[in-house]
């Protein structure tokens, strides 16, 4: 799943960074590595809406990333966490309507619900998308 692992140096122990070429069943390893950090940063209670939040990003980049590459970094901040997904593909995120009967085109409604603050910013030649969860 994943090529590189670039942990920060010792002394700032409050973020995580990888990059990863994710498939069908990456979700599930990113919230167990999500919920890990949410421990041992004693911030247990953002989990749920947190790795809901992610699983969303990372169906994302299933579905709508050529290759599938991404990066995922994870901070601990002074008022929660703050997780970041980046791509190489550029452009925004698309808010349209969604039918009561499609199965998907609920992730922005998602992240408005289980976050207290999402965006997408460019960078380069991709995009980030980013959610902070406050504690």
């Amino acid at each position: 799943m994943n090529d590189v692992t670039d942990f920060y140096p010792a002394e700032v122990t409050h973020s995580y960074r990888m990059g990863f070429t994710v498939g069908e069943h990456s979700a599930g390893h990113m919230r167990r590595i999500l919920r890990m950090f949410l421990t041992r940063w004693g911030l247990d209670q953002l989990s749920d809406s947190a790795t809901l939040a992610l699983t969303e990003l990372v169906a994302n980049v299933v579905r709508h990333v050529p290759g599938r590459r991404c990066s995922v970094l994870m901070l601990r901040e002074p008022y929660g966490l703050r997780v970041e997904v980046a791509d190489g593909v550029p452009g925004g995120l698309v808010a349209k309507a969604a039918d009561p009967l499609d199965e998907g085109g609920r992730g922005l409604a998602l992240m408005e619900a289980v976050t207290d603050r999402w965006g997408v910013e460019e960078r380069g030649e991709g995009k980030t998308v980013w959610f902070e969860c406050d504690d």
